[in-house]
């Protein structure tokens, strides 16, 4: 009884606090002489994130992957802008990145990690190669350019970490083993980071995005001859060649893949991270983030997993099931 009093008092509370921030939000910073530095840039969030704040007049500092991906961005901004090559999974391309940065200024306004890969598979057969790949790429790496730069980062008050996460990281979806993994890791440090730098005034904040039209979903699959060859020979007869083609076809036939949304919800949570003077701890853009897969991460473990998993409408079950011994 006392829990639903103090949650009926809650709820309208929260309520008019939401309707407050959007009636009267707080101011952006003025983004003169403030450096911002972004990885990921050759396509995606990073991309147009550093088009958008370089409009904004902030002197944006874009890592690459590819080299030949300089010249393009390049191109897209104003000649304050500053675009390189930056594998954040490389030590050297980051210490060459801290070595550009700090001959332009001793203090960064804001880090953006949002460079990132998806590599989707069942842990029995997803390789250990795969998964320290992602490991690597979307937590050692950022955790890397972080422990870096924080210098740069709290040489003064209010400069913030901002990290994209992804309803991954709080909510783990089947076939997603390793890029769960990844950002619950990157969660978790993002929490931690913003804890323990709480005296020095440094603002965190974690991006957690739905599904949306990027090139990290929209990229061409091989064909599935070519992922049935590269599994061992017990993955193969363990599961059948009929329930893999339907797990690997899977993808396609996901409706919130089908309906996933608009990329510049998570730029504008970005450039809000980024810009204004009291940034929000998480974002959760889009509808699919904020009004399913929260809310869905909050209730408890057994219904997620029947929502998840004993709701699928696969045609086949694994070959080998029946050769399951039984007590």
């Amino acid at each position: 009884m006392v829990v639903c009093f103090i949650i009926s008092l809650l709820i309208p509370l929260y309520i008019a606090y939401r309707l407050y921030q959007h009636f009267f939000p707080y101011p952006d910073i003025n983004p003169k002489d403030k450096y911002v530095l972004i990885s990921g840039c050759d396509t995606g969030f990073g991309h147009t994130l550093a088009i958008e704040l370089d409009k904004q007049g902030f002197n944006v500092l874009a890592g690459v992957y590819t080299s030949n991906n300089i010249i393009t961005l390049q191109n897209k901004l104003s000649p304050k802008a500053t675009v390189f090559q930056l594998d954040i999974t490389k030590h050297d391309d980051i210490d060459s990145a801290y070595e550009l940065i700090r001959k332009k200024t001793n203090t960064l306004h804001a880090l953006v990690n949002n460079a990132g890969v998806g590599i989707p598979g069942y842990i029995d057969w997803i390789t250990l190669e795969s998964m320290r790949k992602t490991m690597d790429v979307n937590f050692f790496g950022h955790v890397a350019m972080t422990k870096t730069f924080l210098p740069l980062l709290i040489s003064k008050r209010n400069s913030r970490v901002i990290n994209i996460t992804s309803v991954a990281g709080i909510l783990a979806a089947p076939n997603l083993s390793a890029y769960a993994a990844s950002k619950y890791a990157l969660e978790s440090f993002s929490d931690c980071l913003r804890r323990e730098m709480y005296r020095w005034n440094l603002r965190v904040s974690i991006i957690e995005p739905g599904f949306m039209k990027t090139p990290i979903i929209e990229g061409v699959k091989k064909p599935f001859d070519n992922f049935w060859k590269e599994l061992t020979n017990d993955v193969q007869e363990r599961w059948g060649k009929d329930y893999l083609n339907e797990i690997y076809d899977g993808p396609g036939k996901n409706i919130f893949i089908k309906h996933a949304e608009d990329p510049m919800k998570v730029v504008r949570a970005l450039q809000h991270a980024v810009m204004n003077t009291n940034p929000h701890i998480r974002y959760r853009p889009g509808l699919q983030s904020s009004l399913f897969f929260y809310p869905l991460s909050m209730l408890p473990a057994w219904l997620v997993d029947f929502i998840l998993v004993k709701t699928d409408t696969l045609n086949f079950i694994p070959a080998s099931i029946s050769k399951q011994l039984k007590d």
